[in-house]
């Protein structure tokens, strides 16, 4: 893990708050980019914010700011970036950046609309649709994607204990992520993904000693409304 350019922290040495509790994960989508307008597949393209995603990362800087955020990592990629960097300045926390975090990745089919992909591969459209996995096509599989997100995530809260951690990345990557710490299988249909910097919260499970399960508290949260 490491810090961001323009004096952002680094792991060991950011400030950090009282802590207050067992520990906390906020994760947050990135705000709306071009290709999320136009419904193409991003994966691990590395699109940034459009006005109206900048916009929500304004919106949801000002709910974090309210939040007792501790700690905020990030995926490298400059979606989540810019999103994660409105919500430290809001409060006024540096932002570290983590690559386990990144979106899954989606091949050959990155950059193309929902229609181009059906149009060039029928069978392995109907395939992914129906989560199944797709082979041949460089798609990461899901469990490896649920594996990767979830084990940095618990690791986060296991080496800041009893703080509030916000992990700000990607809708796919964090719906995988959150199946498999609340022992959901990946594989599956799991939970319904996030909206455009929406959030979820979840918290380490009490009767599970080893620290790998969590409950979730909340999901898909809408940024508070202005005052």
């Amino acid at each position: 893990m490491s810090g961001t350019s323009g004096g952002h922290g680094t792991a060991g040495g950011h400030p950090v708050r009282a802590r207050r509790h067992v520990g906390r994960l906020i994760l947050a989508r990135h705000g709306q980019t071009a290709h999320n307008a136009s419904g193409r597949l991003q994966g691990q393209v590395d699109i940034p914010l459009n006005e109206r995603g900048r916009a929500q990362a304004r919106a949801l800087a000002r709910t974090i700011a309210h939040q007792d955020v501790d700690l905020i990592v990030s995926s490298p990629l400059q979606r989540a970036l810019a999103t994660a960097e409105a919500c430290g300045a809001a409060a006024g926390l540096p932002v570290l950046t983590d690559p386990a975090l990144i979106e899954r990745g989606f091949g050959r089919w990155e950059g193309l609309s929902g229609d181009e992909i059906r149009a060039r591969w029928p069978r392995e459209h109907e395939a992914w649709r129906s989560h199944l996995e797709v082979p041949g096509l460089d798609i990461e599989v899901r469990a490896d994607v649920a594996r990767r997100f979830a084990d940095r995530c618990r690791s986060l809260l296991s080496e800041h204990p009893g703080m509030t951690v916000l992990v700000v990345a990607h809708g796919a990557a964090i719906t995988l992520g959150i199946s498999a710490m609340i022992g959901l299988d990946p594989s599956s249909r799991g939970i319904a993904g996030l909206e455009n910097c929406h959030r979820s919260v979840l918290e380490p499970l009490a009767a599970d000693p080893s620290g790998q399960q969590l409950r979730l508290l909340a999901h898909n949260l809408a940024p508070d409304p202005e005052d």
